[in-house]
Formats: C-alpha cells, structure tokens, sequence
C-alpha cells in the first residue's frame, strides 16, 4: 500500500492529489511500454533526461526494466532475456540490451498473458496494452465500468479483451468483428455508390441488364459503321457542289413550269385565230335590213382585207414564239438531265463516302458508349458481388453463432468459475452479493455486473473491484499470468469505509492465497483503520508514504 499522508504544516490549499500516487501507476505503465505522449503524464518538462525502472518478476526471473524520456522508443533490459521469443539487441555503444516498444509489448503479452508474436500480431486480437489496463487501471476513467478502461473503447476490443480474460473463444469474439467489419464495408460502399461518389452500381442486376443489352447492340451498329466508312479528301467540297446543283435543278424546274404554261398558252390561243369571212360585215348588214351605199361597200372590203392581214401576222408571231418556248424547254431540260446526272454521281460518292470529322465524331460516339458499357458491365458485376456477400456474409454470421453458442454451452465450468468468484468477491463486501452475467447474441458477447443499490457511485466502483480482483484470481492460476493488480484510490471514491475495509482485507487474503501482488494506493485520512477485523493489521503492508509537505515531499522529490 503506498500512502498520502497530510502533514501537520501543510495548508488547506495545499492537496495530496500531487503527492505522486497517480504517477506512480504512470512510471509502471512507462516501462510496460505505454505510448509517450509529448506533453503528458512522464514527458512533461520537468521529468526530462530523466529515467524510470521498475523491478519485475517475467517466466520465473526477476529483470530490471528502464526507459527513459528523452529516449522513449526503447527500454533497456536488465536480466536473463535468453530465452524470449524476441530477443533484445545489445547496443554497440553502452552495451545496453535494448528492445524497441512495438517487440517488447509482444514479449510482455507472451510472457504475462501466453500469446505468441503471431497472434498478437493478428488483427483484431488481444494486445498488451489494452489487457494489462484491466490489472493497472490507469486514470480516473479507466473507473468508470468494469469493462472498459477508456472512453469510447470499442466494442470489438471490449468483447476480444474479456473474452480472452475470462477464458471464452476470443476468436468468436474476433471473427465476429472481422464479420462486422466486412458488411460494414459493403453496406458503406453501396451507400456510396447510390449517392453517386462512385460509380460502382445503382439500381437492380435486372435493370442493369436491360441496359447493358442495349448498349451492345449500339455498339456492334456503330462498330460496322466505322468498318464500312469510307473517307473522301473533297468530301466537302462535294457536298457545297451538291447543294449547289440542286439550287440550279430546281431554278430550271420552275422555269420550265412557267416555259410550258406560257407555251400551252399560245398554243391554244394559234388553233383559235382565224380571219373573217369575205362579205362577212356586209351580209350582216344585210340581215339587218340596211342597204348600204357602193363607197361604203368598197371600204368594207378594205377592213376586211386589213383584218386578216392582221391574223396573219399574229399567227406568224405566235407560231415563232411556240418554236422559241419549245426549243427554250429542250434546252432547259437538257440542262436539268445534265445536272441530274452530275448530282447523282456526286450523291453516290456522298452516300457511300465521309468526311473525315464525321468519322472522327462517329469514333468518339462510338468510344463513350463502349465506356459506359464497360461501366454498365463493372455496375452488374460489383452489384452480383454486393449481394453474393451479404448473403454470404450473414450465413457465415450465422454459422459463427452457431459454433459461439455451442462453445459458449461447452465452457460453462469456466464462466462458472468466474461467476463464482464475483459473486464471492461481492458477497464479502456487500451485505448481498452480486452478479456477473454473461451472455452470447447474434451481435457477440455482451458482459455485464449487477449489484444491488448500483446507482450509488461507490458500489459501482466496488463492482469494478470486485470484477479487477476476479480476474486476477482466474490469471494467477496460470502458466503465463500477470500475478498482480494495482489500484489508484479513484477505486475507493466515495465508498463506505465498513466496505473499503472489508474490500482490502478481501484483496489481502486472495493475493497471499494465490500468490499475486495486490498494490493499492490512499489517502491517509481514507484508510478505514476503525473498520479492519481484529486480526488485521493494515501497518505492514504499508510500502511507501508520500507526503504534501514542502517541493520534496512527493514521489520526484520536486514539485511541477
């Protein structure tokens, strides 16, 4: 027990709390390879160029353990190492066997808890650093519940840590998380995929199908296209030349509608025109009952010898403008069947010719629909993947309960014993014992400590007691076994003195019963003196005392 005493000069503004017993557990956790943290616990200022070693019993040898803080990637190794699984390397220069922290967290978790490099190197597997948190808890949150050493610890590592502490399948407890892991990876993905981040898959394999199919029919109808594409160097002068024959066909089409009517005309106008009949006037003036005089007669004739001279004449000028419109329409005609002829010759080198920016253009269609065919293609497969294992995945999660359930019924003399303890350990404190309850689901093992009045904060830290006190009792029966647990006086905050009395006689008796260190640290004014049996003496157990008196009264003998 390493004690806080008040001295009698100190003030009331003066604390125990800086008296060292905090860090204390801090220089163990230094050399049993904690993470350095600039700034924080040992790696203040004041504590540069400064070295820590704990003495310590591994594989039945004691060695000396150092690490220092300027220098905090390595301890030196002071004892017979000969026979580790990861041997230090002795440095040329002090000739220190040294190992680094990553080797000499597998060392520890090999020598303290049995696990070789090759599992500790597992993913997902128990390590070191967090099983040894449970037997030297570490900081005021470290007590907060039994089964947790910091806040926000993940559940995986919760359910692989006291699995394996217990005695369960700690590999249930891992592939469960690795079977976790994996679906929350694809359901991760296809939420993704869904939300356009990436293009892996959206919609059914059905639809996708449908789409792929018809992508590969514009792709085979573009492929014979570009095979069968011909380019033509003068592709578009052709083609202005085209144009321009049809503008001139067409203009000679509608000069020759109007030639015809023109012509059709005057046609029908020359079989019409005929000169009047000799004697015609006079005889319808003689119809008419009028008898004209001879000079009368005479100019009669001269009209109608005028009039038909005037026929005539309109005959010969309509005869030579129907030889003008017909030949005028030949000609044209010829034009337009000269023109055809060009046109459609130019037409047929336009029809199975192309340019070459249409070819390029056709090309590059023809390249983006392959690609998103392609894309079509990788949808299909990562959404046959996606459901291929998920189902895959939940019947191997199946399985796993299957087999958990049935090892989990197989060791029950083991979470017997570990019931038992608990419960004997809290029936010697409480006035009713409680309760350790186990239980496997489809989620994994779930671990729990019931005790009656448990919403009172000073039986919940005894429940941690009691479960930190069972697990060292399962451990010291071991081949490999930490053999000792340590306790900050966090675990004695606000407890009823009649219970921190029985609490430590109870940890008193199993740790000489078993053969295990149990190392607590207090205040002074909370040792309940009063409250010890009579065959109890808490006076020899007493180690060390820390004092709140002057800059050397603590545990560096300075004060920062």
């Amino acid at each position: 027990m390493i004690v806080a005493e008040r001295s009698e000069s100190s003030t009331h503004k003066q604390s125990r709390n800086g008296s060292g017993k905090s860090s204390l557990i801090e220089i163990i956790h230094f050399c049993l390879g904690a993470k350095a943290v600039k700034k924080k616990g040992l790696m203040v200022d004041a504590l540069q160029d400064h070295t820590f070693s704990i003495d310590i019993d591994l594989g039945g040898k004691r060695f000396t353990i150092s690490r220092k803080t300027k220098e905090p990637s390595y301890v030196v190794i002071d004892g017979d190492w000969s026979d580790w699984v990861i041997k230090p390397i002795v440095d040329k220069k002090t000739k220190e066997p040294r190992i680094s922290i990553p080797q000499w967290c597998l060392v520890l978790n090999w020598l303290m808890f049995g696990l070789s490099p090759e599992i500790s190197e597992q993913k997902h597997s128990p390590s070191f650093r967090s099983l040894i948190s449970y037997f030297v808890r570490r900081g005021r949150d470290a007590f907060s519940n039994p089964f947790t050493h910091f806040p926000k610890q993940t559940e995986w590592q919760k359910q692989v840590d006291h699995t394996f502490l217990i005695g369960l399948c700690w590999e249930h407890a891992q592939k469960w998380h690795d079977l976790k892991e994996r679906m929350e990876s694809l359901a991760q993905y296809k939420k993704a995929a869904n939300s356009g981040l990436i293009s892996g898959f959206s919609g059914s394999v059905g639809e996708l199908e449908v789409t792929k199919v018809q992508l590969e029919e514009q792709v085979i109808r573009e492929q014979e296209q570009l095979s069968n594409f011909r380019i033509h160097e003068q592709y578009r002068d052709i083609e202005v030349r085209v144009n321009s024959l049809h503008e001139r066909i067409r203009h000679f089409q509608n000069q020759n509608v109007s030639s015809r009517k023109m012509l059709e005309y005057y046609e029908s106008v020359y079989q019409e025109e005929q000169p009047a009949g000799e004697n015609a006037i006079a005889k319808m003036y003689e119809e008419a009952g009028i008898l004209l005089p001879e000079s009368v007669t005479r100019k009669i004739h001269e009209v109608q010898e005028f009039h038909q001279k005037v026929t005539i004449n309109r005959k010969n000028f309509l005869k030579s403008e129907i030889e003008r419109l017909r030949n005028e329409v030949r000609q044209v005609e010829a034009e337009i069947i000269k023109f055809r002829q060009e046109y459609a010759s130019l037409m047929s080198i336009l029809q199975t010719h192309g340019a070459l920016d249409e070819y390029s253009k056709l090309q590059q269609h023809n390249m983006l629909v392959v690609t998103k065919l392609e894309e079509i293609k990788t949808r299909i497969d990562n959404l046959k993947k996606f459901e291929q294992g998920t189902i895959s995945l939940r019947i191997e999660q199946d399985r796993l309960a299957l087999d958990a359930h049935a090892d989990y019924q197989e060791r029950s003399s083991v979470r017997q014993k570990a019931v038992s303890l608990f419960n004997s350990n809290s029936e010697a404190i409480h006035e009713a014992p409680g309760s350790l309850i186990m239980n496997v689901d489809k989620n994994g093992f779930r671990f729990h400590v019931e005790i009656d009045k448990s919403q009172s904060q000073g039986v919940n830290q005894m429940g941690i007691f009691c479960y930190d006190l069972t697990l060292a009792q399962i451990w010291a029966s071991k081949e490999h076994s930490p053999s000792m647990l340590i306790h900050d006086s966090t675990i004695f905050d606000g407890v009823d003195e009649r219970q921190i009395a029985q609490a430590l006689q109870l940890a008193a008796r199993e740790s000489q019963k078993l053969n295990f260190q149990y190392i607590c640290c207090l205040n002074s004014d909370s040792i309940p003196s009063q409250e010890f049996g009579d065959n109890f003496d808490i006076q020899p157990y007493k180690v060390l005392e820390l004092s709140d008196s002057g800059e050397d009264g603590g545990l560096f003998g300075i004060r920062f």
